[in-house]
């Protein structure tokens, strides 16, 4: 079954253990294949594109649009597991393979070694737990990308960061009426 575009956050049923990350890369993989669904997304020249899916088991969805050069900047989604899977053109993603607290922090020196890189082709995806830093990028000068994302619990907040050599700081913090 295709995912569908979503109806409000307050429609959907809520399930109380939700959806694996296992489970939201399954559908991430399965909605990137779609290209119906895909051919669904307007893509913008000038920035990333986003509509909102229906994801599984009360999770939130989004299919997004990357144009060549843009990027998420570090960020983690918190208290949500998630997946994510391109659908088209190859994404590029840099993580922490640490685990950081969650809160009482604005500065962290990172140790050495905790850097990692991977680079997600067409029909690729990435699970991952809570409180993941990452920021995902188009690296591409001209093929503009699209993904599939799947958040569960439904993002609370997202928190942003900058980074300076091993100096991560906390600079933000983004709630769902941010960005809806």
């Amino acid at each position: 079954m295709s995912p569908s575009l979503s109806a409000p956050a307050h429609t959907r049923t809520q399930v109380q253990d939700g959806p694996t990350a296992a489970e939201l890369l399954d559908f991430a993989l399965r909605t990137a294949a779609d290209p119906e669904l895909v051919a669904q997304l307007p893509l913008d020249p000038e920035g990333r594109t986003w509509v909102r899916l229906e994801g599984p088991g009360g999770s939130e969805a989004w299919l997004i649009g990357w144009p060549p050069g843009t990027g998420t900047g570090w960020h983690d989604h918190a208290e949500s597991r998630g997946a994510f899977a391109t659908a088209s053109g190859r994404l590029t993603e840099h993580s922490l393979a640490v685990r950081l607290p969650s809160e009482g922090w604005q500065s962290l020196e990172l140790a050495e070694d905790v850097d990692r890189s991977r680079s997600l082709a067409e029909g690729t995806g990435r699970a991952f737990l809570e409180h993941h830093v990452h920021e995902v990028l188009n690296d591409s000068e001209t093929e503009h990308a699209v993904s599939v994302h799947a958040y569960y619990p439904p993002l609370p907040l997202i928190r942003r960061y900058s980074r300076s050599g091993a100096v991560l700081r906390l600079e933000q913090v983004e709630r769902p009426a941010d960005w809806q």
